[in-house]
């Protein structure tokens, strides 16, 4: 229970006047009474002041008991201190001497010591006081195999007696534990346990106290409420939990926690996982966090980088925004290039346009300018002007498996009922078409029939059709001449006559295959005409 009202101030007092009295270290306590060494530079009148400050007086010497001075005086100590003599003690030239010198004690190192006189006004090395007390405590007794020191208001420890004075500060501490179980007060009789009022000694709290005991930064109050333990957290550079039994360190969003473990590092999110994937965006790297910004080239437009640097290369100088996306746009009768998107190409949408031509101011022939046409077209000279025809290619050559459908600048192959159009061009039946896209691991077959516009043509573009007219024609003739010339011969062969064969004197001989026997028997049985003449 906390002391009353008027016996609290009467501590307070008591115990301000211990926290500017000179602290002792060497004394001990007997009975009601403790004896204190207090080794200051004091003169005689200083040397009462200060006893009489804890409520005490200089120690009054009785030559028949030493004891008391050897117990208080520490092995090896040397010097002279005030004292009080008793009045059997006194020596007749005391009288004499008046308020000019004071009783005092030489020690020598020897632990041997007389009493002498010395001048009041001198500074000696120290003095002895007397302390008589009443309502004292007992022994604290602490539990968990704690031990007590007990540190008396003179401010010596006096562990060797079963009484203490008020003021006295008892400690109980385990051994090899770093802090306390408890701190208590010796007030009226009874031990009071820390912390308790902040007016005397800070409630006994270690740092400071404020109704109850705080602690500094980084540090954490103890669970015996008094003392200040280093914060398991207090080398956390950011934020810190409890696991289990221990704490550790943990680090806020952005941030990866560093090799000591305590510490932490930026996460450069860049680097590990890209969080900035949209076209044209680029990622910086920020402390903790990241921004995603657009690229050389690019400008932000609706949260979204819009590319512009594709407008600085268009060809006709001409660029739109689609969706988001800036595009090059050609003039009318152009349109932007399959293979690149910055150039643009002759639109031909019929069968016969305009080519496009480069003028060659060398040559004063039109047909030797440099000139160009669409894909699927070629170039033929009409009235001086480069005209660009469209190629049939399903006449030239066979492009597709079944059926050929041409069109301005391409074609498109179909196939007939049953079949599918495999990879533009061949037609295979709906069952092998299924099985070759399992095959090829493509889940999806062209519409049908389809149209593929992107065959080149099957004649070179430098072949013009009035040379393939030409030839054409140069063909045609030969034929016609050549037919002329067989009918003619055949003619003439019908009346044709041998003059020369016809004379009476010559005989046509008509050759016939024979066997060797019938040759025998025609050149023995059968003379000729030569031989009749002869005969």
């Amino acid at each position: 229970m906390m002391p009353t009202t008027n016996a609290l101030i009467v501590c307070v007092i008591f115990l301000c006047g211990l926290e500017e009295a000179v602290v002792s270290q060497h004394g001990r306590c007997t009975g009601n009474q403790c004896f204190a060494l207090f080794q200051e530079p004091e003169n005689f009148l200083g040397a009462q002041k200060r006893c009489k400050g804890l409520d005490g007086k200089l120690l009054t010497f009785n030559s028949p008991d030493t004891r008391t001075i050897m117990t208080i005086l520490p092995i090896g100590l040397s010097g002279s201190y005030w004292l009080e003599l008793s009045s059997t003690d006194r020596p007749r030239e005391e009288a004499a001497a008046g308020l000019q010198n004071c009783s005092s004690i030489s020690v020598s190192i020897e632990r041997n010591f007389t009493v002498t006189w010395k001048p009041c006004r001198e500074n000696l090395d120290g003095f002895l006081c007397n302390y008589t007390f009443t309502e004292p405590c007992g022994v604290l007794k602490a539990g968990g195999g704690a031990q007590v020191k007990y540190t008396v208001p003179m401010g010596f420890e006096a562990n060797d007696t079963e009484a203490f004075p008020p003021g006295t500060i008892a400690v109980a501490q385990r051994t090899g534990v770093k802090y306390p179980d408890s701190k208590h007060l010796c007030f009226s009789k009874g031990w009071i346990r820390a912390p308790w009022n902040c007016e005397v000694l800070q409630g006994g709290c270690e740092y400071s106290c404020n109704s109850t005991c705080h602690c500094p930064a980084r540090q954490t109050l103890h669970p015996n409420n008094i003392t200040c333990s280093k914060d398991p957290c207090a080398e956390c550079a950011q934020e810190c939990q409890r696991e289990g039994d221990i704490y550790v360190c943990k680090c806020n969003r952005g941030y990866r926690l560093a090799q000591d473990g305590r510490s932490c590092v930026d996460v450069n999110e860049c680097e590990e996982d890209n969080p900035c994937t949209g076209e044209g965006e680029e990622c910086k790297n920020t402390q903790g966090d990241f921004e995603c910004g657009c690229e050389d080239g690019f400008e932000a437009e609706d949260g979204v980088c819009v590319n512009i640097a594709i407008c600085e290369s268009c060809e006709h100088m001409l660029c739109d925004k689609f969706n988001g996306v800036y595009k090059c746009m050609c003039r009318e009768g152009f349109k932007v290039s399959d293979k690149d998107p910055t150039k643009c190409e002759l639109d031909c949408r019929e069968r016969d346009c305009k080519a496009i031509c480069i003028p060659n101011r060398d040559n004063d022939k039109k047909d030797m300018d440099q000139c160009y046409c669409p894909e699927g077209y070629i170039i033929d000279m009409t009235n001086s002007t480069a005209i660009c025809i469209d190629i049939n290619e399903c006449e030239l050559e066979k492009q597709c498996d079944h059926e050929c459908e041409n069109s301005f600048g391409g074609y498109r192959c179909l196939c007939n009922k049953g079949f599918k159009l495999h990879k533009g061009y061949k037609c295979v039946p709906t069952e092998e078409e299924e099985e070759e896209e399992e095959e090829d691991g493509s889940g999806s077959t062209p519409p049908y029939p389809t149209t593929v516009s992107t065959h080149p043509a099957a004649v070179p573009p430098y072949i013009k059709t009035g040379s393939v007219l030409g030839i054409t024609m140069f063909t045609v003739l030969c034929v016609a001449l050549l037919f002329f010339v067989v009918r003619n011969v055949a003619k003439r062969c019908r009346t044709f006559e041998f003059s020369s064969l016809k004379h009476q004197n010559i005989d046509i001989f008509y050759l016939q295959q024979v066997t060797t026997e019938t040759y025998k028997r025609l050149s023995f049985d059968k003379p000729s005409k030569n031989d009749s003449q002869i005969l």
